[in-house]
């Protein structure tokens, strides 16, 4: 057992998503509807199922393929808006749960929203939680006996799923152990990273910053976290173990 939260929902999982959902594709709005489906494919996080009844249905080219699935039999389409096409990237299901929705692949749009927010990477699990707390715990990141940061005053990220995250002021990071990465991610919580630094002649991309994050997250805005799974940190003075978790540099 480790010492954060893991996820509520089990895989398979279907519930009804009671936000605004769209997707976007070259300029074109490809669905926008009230009544989507939250459907659990991991544990991790769902992902939305759209009712046909509520997509565009002149950009969905029919590929006169079905597939049987786990979740049912599905029809696969591609979409095509202009120059921009999509092959097989919407699934529409004909029986069992999901009869009379669509699967859409995520990188295929250009954009989704909830209500009038963008959303990325994947949906926003409802049973996750985020929070970002100001703390006086002492914290000191390291790596192969090199320091990288010494904090008194970190902002600490509860995430649901994920090991606590220590974001440090920059006046407390040792930037010249630090070497600047083209590295850019997103995160469905915290938005799209600005920056990404590498161990300077060692590890790639063990710290990340958010100059602006959604507003839930303002408190972690331009401060600098580590991969607990990649550094050493200290916490109080007690060596933190790192922890074994599916671990992705998507997900921050």
């Amino acid at each position: 057992m480790g010492d954060f939260p893991r996820m509520a929902a089990e895989q398979d999982r279907i519930e009804p998503a009671p936000r605004r959902v769209r997707g976007v594709l070259g300029g074109k709005k490809i669905f926008d509807t009230t009544a989507a489906l939250y459907v659990w494919e991991w544990p991790n996080y769902p992902q939305y199922y759209i009712p046909v009844g509520d997509i565009a249905s002149e950009f969905l080219v029919d590929e006169q393929h079905e597939q049987r699935l786990r979740r049912g039999t599905a029809r696969r389409h591609g979409m095509r808006v202009g120059g921009a096409h999509r092959p097989g990237s919407v699934r529409i299901f004909s029986d069992e749960a999901l009869a009379g929705y669509a699967r859409f692949d995520w990188d295929a749009l250009d954009a989704w929203y909830e209500e009038e927010e963008r959303i990325f990477v994947h949906p926003r699990n409802p049973y996750v939680r985020v929070d970002a707390l100001r703390s006086r715990r002492h914290v000191v990141v390291e790596l192969d006996g090199v320091l990288l940061a010494d904090t008194r005053t970190p902002v600490l990220v509860f995430e649901t799923g994920l090991p606590t995250r220590y974001y440090i002021d920059r006046g407390d990071v040792m930037f010249a152990n630090l070497t600047p990465t083209q590295t850019r991610t997103a995160c469905p919580y915290k938005g799209v990273t600005s920056d990404y630094w590498s161990l300077a002649g060692g590890e790639a991309d063990i710290a990340w910053s958010y100059t602006f994050p959604t507003r839930q997250l303002q408190p972690i805005t331009d401060l600098v976290a580590f991969y607990n799974e990649l550094v050493d940190i200290q916490l109080d003075g007690r060596p933190l173990e790192r922890p074994r978790t599916h671990f992705v540099r998507t997900h921050d």
